[in-house]
């Protein structure tokens, strides 16, 4: 099937791309409200404010032999959509979502709960890195420990 030649080894990355919308208000309960709005600026205001999200997901192996692929990119969507799409989607990550009752929903630590939802569902040493965009401008990754 190869030609007689043998595949090269080595890891290959794959990324998959979702999109979702949410809502948010950056408040610490460790800053007055004037240094929270000095901190946080507008990301304070009272009532929140909202993000058009990009979801990046790469996963890291070696090519499996037999599928010609190092995911199925129809699973991986499933996951990143079950996982974490579905959930935080249309939703007030302060007020709607457990995970964040007692966190500051900054992107930083929206990647970080992420990869605490998503990494138990791909296989082990799969999950290579999230990359989450908040804006055009602004974008977070994250690789694990």
């Amino acid at each position: 099937m190869d030609g007689g030649k043998e595949m090269k080894t080595g890891a290959l990355m794959i990324e998959a791309r979702e999109t979702f919308c949410a809502a948010h208000r950056l408040h610490s309960p460790y800053f007055s409200d004037a240094e929270n709005k000095e901190i946080y600026d507008k990301c304070n205001n009272f009532h929140g404010h909202g993000h058009n999200y990009v979801l990046y997901v790469v996963v890291k192996s070696p090519v499996d032999p037999k599928t010609g692929m190092v995911m199925n990119f129809t699973k991986m969507k499933e996951i990143i959509r079950r996982y974490v799409v579905d959930v935080v989607d249309h939703k007030n990550i302060n007020m709607d979502i457990p995970d964040f009752k007692d966190k500051i929903p900054t992107a930083e630590v929206m990647v970080l709960q992420f990869w605490e939802w998503l990494e138990p569902h791909f296989p082990e040493g799969l999950l290579y890195e999230i990359r989450l965009a908040e804006t055009e401008k602004n974008v977070v990754i994250y690789r694990g420990e």
